[in-house]
C-alpha cells in the first residue's frame, strides 16, 4: 500500500512556468494581483485592510478610510517637508544661475580669444574710446602729483618739527648763556616764527592732497568703474550677436528656429545693457571733466598762493590764504592722544 503511494508521488506532474520556477496557480493569481497594484498605483483612501488573509470573507474588510490617523492629517504642514521643498527649490534655482553663468562665461571668452587673434568683429565707439584713454592717462599722471605731494608734505613736516626743536634749544641756551642771550635769543625767536608759518602751510598742502586723494581714488575711481562695467557688456553683446550671426547662417530646421528665436531675444537684452551704459559711461566722464576743472583750479590756485606766500616771508598773506579757500587748521597738539587715551 505505502509502495503504490510513493509510486504516485513520484510520477505526479509538477507544473513549471515558462521560467522554470514550480508555482501554483493560486501564486500566479496572487503576483498577477500585486503587478497590478504596482502598476496602477493604489489610492490609499481606497484601499482596505483584510482580517481574514488573502481571499477571506467579505465581514472581515475593514476601509482604510474608517481610521484616524492623525499624523496623516498634517503631512502637508510638517516644517520638515516644507523645508526640503524650499531647500530644494533653492538648489534648482542655483543649478539655473550657474548654467546661465557658464554659458555666458563660455561665450564671452570664445568672443574675448576671436577679438585678441584677429578673427572676431568688435564694436568701437572711436569718441568714446578716446575719452575713455585720455581718462586713464589723466589719472596716471594725478596719481604722480599726489605721490610727490605726499611726500612733499612728509619731508616738510620733518622740516618743521627740526625746527621747532631747534628753536627750543636755541631758548634754552639763551637763558643759561648771559653772554649769548640776545644771539640765541633771536634765532630762537626766528626758528619760532618760521615753525608756525610752516604749519600753516602744511595746513594748506594737506588740504590739497586730500583733494586730489579724493579726485584719483572716489571720483575717478568711480567713472573707471562704470567704464569696466561697460567693457564686459559689450564684450557680451558682441559675444551674443556672434552667436545669433552665426546660427543666423546656418541651415533652417524647426530646432534651429527655436534656437535664433532665444539667441535673438539674448542678443536684444545685451544691446539694451551695452546701450545703457554706454550713455551712463558718456555722462559720467562729461560730469567728471567739469568737476576736475573746477576743483583743480581752487586746489592749484591755494597751493600756489600758499607756498608763494610761506617762502617770501608774509605770514599775513599765508594766513590770508587760508581763509580765502576755507582752510581750517588743527589746533596745536590735537593730534597727539590725551593721557587717558593713551591708557
Amino acid at each position: 500500500m505505502t509502495d503504490s503511494i510513493l509510486s504516485k508521488a513520484a510520477t505526479m506532474e509538477i507544473p513549471i512556468n515558462s521560467n522554470g520556477d514550480t508555482r501554483t496557480a493560486e501564486e500566479d493569481s496572487l503576483e498577477q494581483d500585486l503587478q497590478q497594484v504596482m502598476v496602477s498605483g493604489p489610492n490609499l483612501n481606497e484601499t482596505s485592510i483584510v482580517s481574514g488573509g488573502y481571499g477571506g470573507a467579505a465581514e472581515g474588510i475593514i476601509p482604510t478610510s474608517s481610521i484616524k490617523a492623525p499624523s496623516m492629517h498634517h503631512s502637508n504642514s510638517n516644517p520638515s517637508m516644507i523645508s526640503e521643498e524650499a531647500t530644494r527649490g533653492v538648489a534648482v534655482e542655483k543649478f539655473d544661475s550657474v548654467k546661465k553663468w557658464s554659458i555666458n562665461t563660455y561665450k564671452c571668452t570664445k568672443q574675448m580669444f576671436s577679438e585678441r587673434f584677429g578673427r572676431g568683429m568688435k564694436t568701437v565707439d572711436l569718441e568714446l574710446e578716446a575719452q575713455i584713454d585720455v581718462l586713464r592717462e589723466t589719472k596716471l599722471k594725478y596719481e604722480c602729483i599726489l605721490r610727490l605731494a605726499q611726500a612733499l608734505t612728509n619731508h616738510f613736516y620733518n622740516m618743521v618739527q627740526t625746527q621747532q626743536a631747534l628753536g627750543d634749544t636755541f631758548a634754552d641756551l639763551s637763558q643759561k648763556s648771559p653772554e649769548l642771550q640776545d644771539e640765541f635769543g633771536y634765532n630762537a625767536e626766528t626758528q619760532k616764527l618760521l615753525c608756525k608759518n610752516g604749519e600753516t602751510l602744511l595746513g594748506a598742502i594737506n588740504f590739497f592732497v586730500s583733494s586730489i586723494n579724493t579726485m584719483v581714488n572716489k571720483t575717478m575711481e568711480d567713472t573707471l568703474m562704470t567704464i569696466k562695467m561697460y567693457e564686459n557688456a559689450r564684450l557680451e553683446y558682441d559675444a551674443y550677436r556672434t552667436d545669433l550671426e552665426e546660427l543666423s547662417a546656418g541651415p533652417r530646421d524647426a530646432a534651429t528656429i527655436m534656437r535664433i528665436e532665444t539667441a535673438q531675444q539674448q542678443y536684444q537684452i545685451h544691446k539694451d545693457k551695452y546701450e545703457r551704459l554706454r550713455s551712463d559711461v558718456s555722462i559720467k566722464l562729461k560730469f567728471l571733466e567739469e568737476n576736475k576743472v573746477k576743483v583743480m583750479h581752487k586746489q592749484l590756485l591755494l597751493f600756489h598762493n600758499a607756498i608763494s606766500a610761506y617762502f617770501a616771508g608774509n605770514q599775513q598773506q599765508l594766513e590770508e590764504t587760508l581763509r580765502q579757500f576755507n582752510v581750517k587748521l588743527k589746533p596745536p597738539g590735537s593730534d597727539k592722544l590725551s593721557w587717558l587715551e593713551e591708557q
